[in-house]
C-alpha cells in the first residue's frame, strides 16, 4: 500500500458498486474533486468524511486508513 494512502474512499467506493460521478453528485462537487480525493491527492475534510461516510452507510473510520504498523 502507497504509505501516502490516507483514505480508502476509492476502495469504499468499488466494494459499494458506486462512481466517483455518483458521489460528485450526492455532494454536490465536481467529479474532479472527487477524483483527487479517491487517488489520496488531496483529502476532504472531516466534515466532508463524516458527509461520505452517512451516504455510504459506513463507520467514518472505515474511509480512512490507520497510522498504526
Amino acid at each position: 500500500m502507497n504509505k501516502n494512502a490516507i483514505n480508502r474512499l476509492k476502495v469504499v467506493l468499488a466494494e459499494q458498486g458506486k462512481t466517483n460521478k455518483w458521489l460528485a453528485e450526492k455532494l454536490d462537487k465536481n467529479e474532479t474533486t472527487i477524483s483527487r480525493w479517491c487517488t489520496n491527492e488531496v483529502q476532504p475534510s472531516i466534515d466532508t468524511f463524516i458527509d461520505i461516510a452517512t451516504l455510504l452507510n459506513i463507520d467514518v473510520r472505515e474511509l480512512i486508513n490507520s497510522t498504526k504498523r
